[in-house]
């Protein structure tokens, strides 16, 4: 898609977004990826943070394993966005993951 080839993404509705932590449990996380793709949506993955990123990446790697026994496979598109810092004074960089199914 030529629209997503701009990898710096606004995420604006949270109600869509699963956060992802340094401290989620990528087991947790896999599964409510796998649940939302079972209810036939799409996924976007927010990460902020070197441990965030990695328990993301993590959850991905599980939920594929997950979904691959129903016969679907899943595509990853990395992105960047910016957020605001929990007391609003400065913009923080997070790792975005758009999921979707092959």
């Amino acid at each position: 898609m030529i629209a997503d080839r701009n990898l710096a993404w606004d995420v604006e509705h949270d109600e869509d977004l699963i956060r992802v932590g340094g401290g989620s449990d990528p087991q947790a996380v896999a599964s409510a990826i796998s649940n939302a793709f079972y209810e036939d949506q799409d996924v976007t993955m927010r990460a902020v943070g070197a441990a965030a990123v990695n328990q993301a990446v993590k959850a991905i790697a599980i939920s594929r394993g997950y979904i691959a026994t129903r016969g679907m496979d899943l595509v990853v598109r990395p992105g960047f966005t910016n957020v605001a810092s929990a007391d609003g004074s400065k913009k923080i960089s997070a790792i975005v993951f758009r999921l979707s199914l092959m």
